[in-house]
Formats: C-alpha cells, structure tokens, sequence
C-alpha cells in the first residue's frame, strides 16, 4: 500500500475495536499530520469495555469502564463524533452522511459497526420488561425496571446468557432463571460433563436452569409476565433479558452495495479489505476466514493488522485461535484448541471432583506427545500454560495427566521455568498480540522489570488481564536467567520486599506508617505500600489499627471495622466462637437487627451477618451487641475470619473428641490476628470431616489418639486440599505447631497471597515447613511461639476501642459538620421476601 500524506481516516463505530485501530494508528503513525482521523459513534458516550460490562451491577460507572480520559480523542487529533451513527456511505464520492447530517469525505473507511444482539422471533418481544443485553443503556434499563421485579430470566445459557444472569442476582430478584434451547450451557465451549459440573455451582450460587426449552411465546399484554414453551409449560417471571446470541451489524455496508454473507457479516479478506479496496472491516461486523470472531483479542488482532497496512506494514489476519478463559458468576470457566476432540486419534483424560464444582478434560493425541485441546470448569488456573502447550505442541510429560493434577512428589513447583521453555513467538497476551519475545527484550534489554512497567511499554497484562501470571513468570524467569537476585519490592516507595520491610519495623520498634515512611520510604507512599505497612504493623504490635497515623492507611474496610456493601451501607459480624451461641445473645443479634432495619444471614462460618448499617449506627450498634458479650467478628480484615465446627463428640454418635471446645479454643487464641491474607479454620470432630478442615488454611482432625493437623488448604475459586503436618498429637502440641505455622507464614509470605499459594511457591514445599515447623532444623521455634503469645496477649476488641475513644468514634459520621446525619443517597439493598415483608 503506497504510503501519501494527510490522508482521510474516518471509523464508523467507536466501541472497544474501534478505539484499539485508533490507539495502534496514531501509535504507528509516524507524524500526526500523515493522517485526519473521524470517529463516529451511535452511542453517547466514548467507547468503554464491554467485556466487564457486568462490573457496572457491582458499582462501576461509566467512567471507571472508560477505555481512555475524555480529552484523549482531541489530545490525538481525532474528531470524535457521539450519538450521532452514519447513515449513508457515498462510494463514488468517498464520503460518509451522518444522522445530525455531516458530511465527512474519506479515503479509507474502517467499518467497525460491531454486532447487535439477535432477538428471535418469539411473539411477545417488544413488552415492557423485555431487555437485551449489550450497552451501559441497556443496563441502565434493566436497573431501573428490576426495583419493581421480583422474578427474572434470561433467553440464553451462552457466555452473555450467564454474564445476564449474574446480573439478575446481583439486582436482588428474589428468583432468577436462565432458559437454554439446547440440552446444555454453553454448548459450545465445554462438553456434556463439564457443563453438568457448571450448572451444579451455578444452581448453588441461586440460579434455575432450564434446558432443552423452545420458547413459543411470552406472556402479558403490553407488560411481560412470563414464558409459554412448546412444550406446554410455563415460567412464571416479569422480567427478561434475551441473551440468544449475536448479529453482525452490517445492513450499512449491505446499503452501500459491499459483500455480505447471507447469515450476516461483512466479507473481507485476509488483510479485512471489503469487496471495496478503500473499506476496511474489522471486529464483529467482519466474516474473515468464513466466521465472524465473537471476542473481543480477534477483533484487536483485526485492528492491529488494519493500522498496520494504513502505515506501510504487510501484515495478514490469520485464523484466530478461539481459546477462552472467563469467571462466570464467580466460576472459573475456561476451554482451548479443540475442546470435544473424540476418535481414534485422540485420547481424553477426565478429572471430576463433584464435592468442589471442579471438572478438568483434556485431549491427547493417540500417541501421548501432543496436546490437542480442553476444558476446564471450576478451577482454570493451568489455562495459560496448557494452552501455550497446545498452541505450540511442546511436548509432553510421561504421564500427561499431571497436566492437570500436578506432579506427584517433589517440592515447590517453579512456574517461571514452565513458561521460559516456551518458543519466543509464543502469544502471551492475545488482547495485544503481545509474544513471549516482546516482553522478555522488554526486560532484558530496556529495563522494564516490573509488572507496570511492563504494562506501559507492550500493553500487556491491561486487557482482560487473564495473562498477568504468566508475563509476571516471564519476568521473573528472564531476571533469573540474568543472575539477578529478584527482589519483590513493595512499591516505588519502599525498595525493599515485605519479608525484608517487616524485618526493619520490628528491629527499630516503628509503630506508626509516618515513622516506617522517614526511616526506610520516600514520598508519600501510595495505595500499595499504606495497607501492606498496616498489615505489618498489626501482626507485629496488634495494637489498634485505627490509633495514632494509622486509620488513613487502612484499607477501606478495615478503617471503618465494618464491610461497605452496594448501596453504601455496612455489614456488622459479631464474633461467634465455634458457632456457639446461647439464646439470650440470639435474642439481642434479633434486637439490634430489627432497631436498626437490618438484613440478617447465617453465613457458611457459623456466624450472623447484619447487613444495611449506616456508617453513623455502626458505634451504637456495636455498644448494643458488646454489652451483651459480643466482639468484632474480624470479617473485615486480613486476618482470622472464622473457625468452623461440627458438634464432636458432644452430641454426634461419630465424633471422638470435643471439636466444639476446641474450635472456640483455637478461636479465641488468633481472634483479629492479622496476617497477608484472610485466614479461616476448622476443627473436625471424627474422619467424617463434617466441618471440612482440609479445606481451610489450618484445619484439625479428632483422632482416638489425639488430633490431626492440616495445613494451607483453600477454597472458594481455586481450591487446594490441605497438607498433614503432624497427626496423633495433644491438643497443647497442636496449638503450639499453629503458632509456629501461622508466624512462619505472617513472616515469609508475600502481599496477599493465601497460605495454599504460599505453600506452592516455598522452596522445598511441604517437606521443608515441616522441617521448620514440626523439627525446627532453623532453630526458631521458641521465637516463633514467643511471638505469637505476644500478639495474642495483646489483643483487644476494635469495636470495644472504637467506642469508648472519643477521638476514633468522631470518624464514624457520614457529615462531619452535622455527624448526626445520613446521608440520604445511601440506599439498603432489598433482599427477598425477609426485606419485602417490612417494606423495606
């Protein structure tokens, strides 16, 4: 393509495609005055990420969703022209019409119209109550018109389909149902057992599925009021978004006489020209290669390879590898190369743990050497390597089926060897086409070795985010290759690493974030090193978090010892040892909670959450339940949430030891010890498990002989078994290996990182703690236990303190010139039948 000057660019469309051709254009460009750029958008605000649409349910503006600031069209010279879509394309005269009617002449027109949601054509569609799914107005809409549902559906069990219906719940509707033509959710990405496993977490999570249905009609007269299905039932629901698929928006380009395909999509060719050699097509309005790329890396991909001929480069769009990885409703669900490879030529190895939602498939070819695909529900933390494995058939190990489970023996796994082993073209980031060979010269050669450097320079990591973990390997992996010694520093602020900061406070006895930020910072630190310096500070003093300088460096839960939910409220967790409670406490939770108009839970911790508090009631609220005995539950902090229980041998005819005095023991000893991450525990009455212990961070078994303890398990998205580190023993030599375990971990584990994936990254892995905890080859156990009593010697009730210090009770008003106020666009959430009921 001849290169000129000043020539024409005008975008039609400015959705996230759109804006990627401008960024990688005007990043390419040599001289801004080599090109005038015109952007029109049928939308009134610029563009804004589409792929975490559903973060605008949990509290996201517009503005936070934004793509770029609002001057950054006009800072680049680009004329950027909003609500007002293009109507006409003039081919003759290369010039677009505009609905406010602008004429703007091109000579290249880059069609990135997008896609619109395909609404079949059931009879009853255009009610009041019938939503799609696919812009902030949308949205918008289904907000407004959910205050006044109470049961809602969604028209599709495809990836929007379930996005949709992560919506419904997050708007409170006191049912939500997810309808599905075919006899699975996403039926195609992830098989027949795979989608069971997904619909099992999701039923849990609330949601009803209904599969195989073949809606006949939607029922109401001009309000929706539910749903008729072929096959003569109905749902009873006043609300649905249709979320039944995509189509390509290209009735402009079919106007102006270009090539479409008869299923919609405007035909281009491997470098996205249309039938028109001035008009380029990228993103979902464009069929390359036969298909139409529903994601949004294919469609950068496409803008990439547009900008790049626009500026003299010979670039192609090839045939995009589809593979996904996405959380849907907080599940992990993920699928890559050929996912239903089957036949002679392939050998599939399945992995299902029912109990943890975790189901994990992949498909080998015949001779063990190849990796041809997968899928991977309820835990896709492998994703990345296994399908750089697949993309750049490496070979295999022996037992392919360590894959997915994990070597058996051995010590820590070193996930930076993993990915340096990959071939230098490997994709790392398909978001921005970012290759293995991009970022490790990023580092190596132009000194960007940290994660945000590295995002500033290649683009990586700023997308979906889902290759972080692995560009944070390969940074690693290239610094180790360099003979440097990797220091994870805090923060620009601090050069130093958590374990060596926490080290530095406690010889030089620093108590306040002022005093750490003279001796060993510069700046004024930031909102990455304030919380992690809070963190030290109370698991090395335990004094109060909210005295002296250290309130401002909280993290916002922790400054107000309370949980902030939707709608600006608060959640109040008194503490609840072992889940034992008497009725009289009972009683005053039942008190409190109708006083203040508070939505109450149990929780899956055996404790009760109070949820609706006014920053400004929190004290009062607090002084109601401390004077009957109560104390913060810590469901706030980093630090020890909750040890569960069964009943033990108290009342279960199984249980061979008191699982319930112990649980309230070991409660009580690390209440409000805070630590890198969240802690929870539990303790087991009998091998029957009924508190689940292996599934905590430290968790203890009853044995005849004694008890059992198991440490660094985790559940929730990335569940790992817990680890036996000493069986049969006393409960005094228990709590004593707790103590040297919890202290080790409070001393060497990096910012936020659980203690399964502490245990992961540890050199020596398992066999090492042990040899520290249990045989004390480093000679540090008195220490450990010495300071592990001195934390729980200091310990007291932050509630208690917030309440009885002036000083500290003045912070919790919502005006600070009128503290007896609210603020009256805090809103409670309404929550089912139990908030319905008193007209809340």
């Amino acid at each position: 393509m001849s290169m000129g000057t000043s020539r024409r660019i005008v975008v039609v469309g400015n959705g996230m495609v759109g804006y990627k051709f401008c960024e990688k254009l005007v990043a390419k460009a040599h001289n801004r005055a080599d090109f005038s750029i015109t952007v029109f958008g049928e939308e009134p605000r610029a563009a804004y990420d589409r792929v975490h649409l559903s973060a605008y349910f949990d509290g996201k503006t517009a503005g936070d969703l934004a793509l770029a600031p609002d001057n950054w069209y006009a800072d680049n010279g680009i004329q950027l022209y909003l609500s007002d879509p293009v109507l006409h394309i003039d081919r003759d005269r290369r010039e677009v019409h505009s609905h406010h009617g602008l004429v703007v002449p091109y000579d290249y027109l880059v069609m990135a119209t997008g896609s619109g949601a395909f609404v079949p054509p059931v009879p009853g569609v255009e009610k009041e109550g019938v939503f799609v799914y696919r812009t902030i107005e949308d949205l918008e809409m289904i907000q407004a018109h959910a205050r006044k549902a109470r049961k809602g559906a969604v028209l599709g069990g495809g990836l929007l389909g379930l996005e949709a219906a992560k919506a419904l719940l997050d708007l409170g509707l006191d049912e939500a149902h997810v309808v599905e033509f075919a006899p699975r959710l996403m039926p195609r990405q992830i098989d027949e057992a795979g989608s069971a496993v997904l619909q099992r977490k999701l039923e849990e999570l609330g949601l009803r599925i209904h599969l195989s249905k073949n809606t006949r009609t939607l029922l109401g007269d001009e309000t929706f009021a539910g749903m008729a299905f072929a096959d003569d039932t109905q749902l009873d629901v006043d609300m649905l978004i249709i979320s039944a698929g995509i189509r390509p928006r290209d009735e402009l380009a079919k106007a102006a006489g270009l090539d479409t395909h008869p299923r919609g999509g405007i035909v281009v060719d491997d470098f996205l020209q249309t039938s028109d050699p001035a008009i380029f097509a990228i993103g979902e309005c464009a069929l390359a290669h036969g298909m139409i790329y529903g994601l949004v890396a294919p469609g950068y991909e496409m803008a990439e390879v547009v900008a790049s001929r626009l500026t003299g480069e010979e670039k192609a769009f090839r045939p995009y590898d589809m593979s996904t990885k996405l959380k849907l409703i907080g599940v992990d669900v993920a699928s890559f190369g050929n996912p239903f490879a089957e036949g002679p030529d392939c050998r599939t190895i399945c992995y299902e743990n029912r109990a943890k939602g975790i189901y994990k498939r992949i498909n080998v070819s015949a001779d063990g050497k190849e990796l041809l695909g997968g899928v991977l529900v309820g835990d896709a933390e492998q994703y990345n390597m296994l399908l750089q494995t697949c993309k750049n058939r490496m070979a295999l190990p022996p037992d392919p089926e360590d894959l997915i489970l994990g070597a058996r023996g051995g010590s820590g796994a070193d996930s930076a060897a993993g990915v340096m082993s990959l071939p230098d073209d490997a994709l790392i980031c398909s978001c921005e086409a970012i290759t293995k060979a991009q970022i490790c010269k990023e580092v190596a050669e132009n000194g960007h070795t940290s994660i945000d450097a590295l995002k500033k320079a290649t683009k990586a990591c700023t997308g979906c985010g889902g290759c972080t973990p692995m560009v944070k390997d390969l940074l690693q992996g290239v610094l180790k290759a360099q003979g440097q010694y990797i220091r994870n520093v805090v923060c620009e602020h601090f050069d130093y690493s958590r374990q060596e900061l926490l080290d530095l406070v406690k010889i030089n006895d620093l108590r306040t974030y002022g005093a750490v930020l003279d001796h060993f910072g510069k700046g004024d630190g930031c909102e990455i090193c304030k919380p992690l310096v809070a963190s030290l500070l109370a698991s090395l003093w335990n004094e109060n978090v909210l005295a002296k300088d250290r309130a401002m460096i909280q993290d916002s839960n922790d400054r107000y010892l309370a949980n902030i939910q939707k709608g600006g409220t608060y959640s109040v967790v008194p503490r609840i040892p072992g889940g034992e409670i008497t009725p009289e406490k009972l009683i005053v939770i039942g008190q409190v909670a109708k006083k203040y108009g508070l939505y109450t839970k149990i929780t899956g911790g055996q404790r009760i959450d109070l949820f609706g508090a006014h920053v400004s009631d929190l004290p009062q609220i607090w002084e109601e339940l401390i004077a009957a005995g109560f104390e913060s539950g810590h469901a706030y902090g980093k630090s020890l949430r909750t040890v569960k229980s069964c009943v033990g041998s108290t009342w279960c005819r199984f249980g061979v030891q008191d699982s319930v005095s112990f649980a309230i023991e070991v409660e009580e000893r690390y209440k409000g010890l805070r630590s890198p991450h969240k802690l929870k525990s539990a303790v087991s009455g009998c091998i029957r498990e009924c508190a689940e212990a292996q599934s905590k961070d430290f968790g203890i078994i009853a044995t005849e002989k004694g008890w059992n303890l198991y440490v660094c398990g985790n559940g929730g998205s990335k569940p790992q078994h817990a680890q036996l580190l000493a069986s049969d023993v006393d409960k005094e030599t228990c709590l004593r290996l707790i103590d040297r375990f919890l202290m080790f971990y409070i001393k060497t584990a990096d910012p936020l990182t659980r203690t399964a994936t502490w245990l992961n990254k540890l050199e020596g892995g398992m066999t090492y703690l042990k040899a520290v905890v249990v045989d004390d080859v480093l000679g540090i156990a008195a220490d450990l236990e010495r300071e592990m009593q001195a934390l729980v010697d200091n310990y007291a009730c932050e509630w208690k303190e917030a309440v009885e210090t002036p000083e500290i009770r003045r912070r919790f008003a919502h005006f600070v010139n009128q503290p007896d106020q609210k603020d009256p666009s805090v809103q409670f959430e309404p929550m089912r039948e139990q908030v319905r009921a008193k007209g809340w």
